[in-house]
């Protein structure tokens, strides 16, 4: 799953990048052409517990990319009041899963302030309504051609359906609301399955903050706006954030002790984004791996089966599964847990749940 990380330029993007995923680019330098790609691992206490508990040959935590870079927003214009989102842009989110949006909240004498002020709601706002105006050219152009085919009486019923459901879009994109908010029957979505709607990405706000307001809330309207649109909305400083990620283990621990910060901010925001992509982890243990396995929710078991191996699934017997808080009670011992009685059988279509301990019985 692919996360992309969007804002107007000086908002601390890439710092934010460095800091989820440990890395040391250059902030003073831009490459249009220069993806920036790092697959980060993400935090679970519950896969630490295991680790610690089993004592594995190999750990093997979930993970989640985020991307930085490439073709961005522009400004430019009598004194930078002109932004330009162009196609090569639209065309880089669209290839995304889901969409972390920087706004500028911090002061910060060594970045010049945009000409009309610092206003991260403004900023979250503006962002959006582009993302909507891109949804809705493809809509019109579509709309455009199905109502050529259903003038000529040459619409089929998949279309017809498909017609419908981007009226209804168009109308509610109009209204400035994002593709996301808009209720989809299964119908629908089926037929608007080949869209890659900008506006329709899961979106995740960084209210990026000064060092000073580290352990305050967001700005209030932009915290209102949140709410509105109920937008998963994290506050932090990105360059201390980047500060902390380049430090030893150990100090780090040390350092944020002192500031009586339990977890840093990037740990918060790591999870929001696989939570926002409706992602969950259930985990295999053994003397030889500890692995905790990514799939969507309301996956079964036989797809956490597919997960594993396609062997496994397309010789599903049954799976046995054990809760974490059982497994946790157990004292992180599976058979111990077996023998209190905690262990389930359960077939193809038990729903796994987040945090699952799962063998699979299986015969090829």
């Amino acid at each position: 799953m692919k996360v992309g990380i969007i804002g107007l330029p000086q908002t601390g993007k890439t710092s934010l990048y460095n800091a989820l995923t440990r890395s040391n680019v250059n902030l003073s330098q831009f490459d249009p052409k220069q993806i920036h790609v790092g697959v980060v691992a993400v935090p679970d206490p519950r896969f630490d517990y295991a680790v610690e508990k089993c004592r594995p040959k190999k750990a093997t935590p979930a993970t989640i990319e985020f991307t930085e870079g490439g073709p961005r927003i522009e400004t430019g214009g009598p004194a930078g009041r002109t932004t330009k989102f162009g196609t090569d842009f639209f065309a880089h989110v669209r290839l995304m899963d889901a969409l972390v949006l920087v706004v500028r909240a911090f002061e910060d004498e060594r970045v010049p302030p945009p000409e009309n002020g610092i206003n991260p709601l403004r900023e979250a706002q503006q962002v959006q309504e582009e993302l909507i105006f891109a949804d809705l050219m493809v809509i019109e152009g579509r709309l455009e051609r199905l109502e050529k085919a259903r003038q000529q009486k040459r619409q089929n019923p998949a279309e017809a359906v498909e017609y419908d459901v981007l009226q209804r879009l168009k109308a509610h994109l109009e209204t400035m609301q994002p593709v996301r908010t808009f209720p989809l029957t299964p119908e629908e979505e089926r037929a608007l399955r080949s869209y890659a709607f900008v506006s329709g990405k899961p979106l995740l706000l960084v209210a990026n903050i000064s060092e000073n307001q580290v352990g305050q809330a967001a700005p209030e309207p932009l915290a209102r706006f949140a709410v509105q649109q109920n937008l998963p909305l994290i506050p932090l400083c990105a360059r201390a954030e980047m500060e902390v990620a380049q430090m030893a283990p150990q100090e780090e621990q040390e350092f944020l002790q002192a500031l009586g910060i339990a977890e840093p901010a990037r740990n918060r925001l790591i999870r929001a984004a696989y939570e926002a992509l409706g992602l969950i982890s259930f985990f295999t243990v053994g003397e030889d791996e500890v692995r905790a396995w990514t799939i969507p929710q309301g996956t079964t078991a036989v797809g956490a089966a597919e997960k594993i191996h396609s062997d496994l699934a397309r010789g599903f017997i049954r799976a046995e599964v054990i809760a974490f808080d059982d497994f946790q009670a157990a004292g992180g011992c599976w058979e111990e847990a077996k023998a209190a009685g905690k262990m389930r059988l359960e077939g193809k279509e038990y729903v796994v749940k987040d945090g699952d301990i799962v063998h699979i019985r299986f015969k090829v």
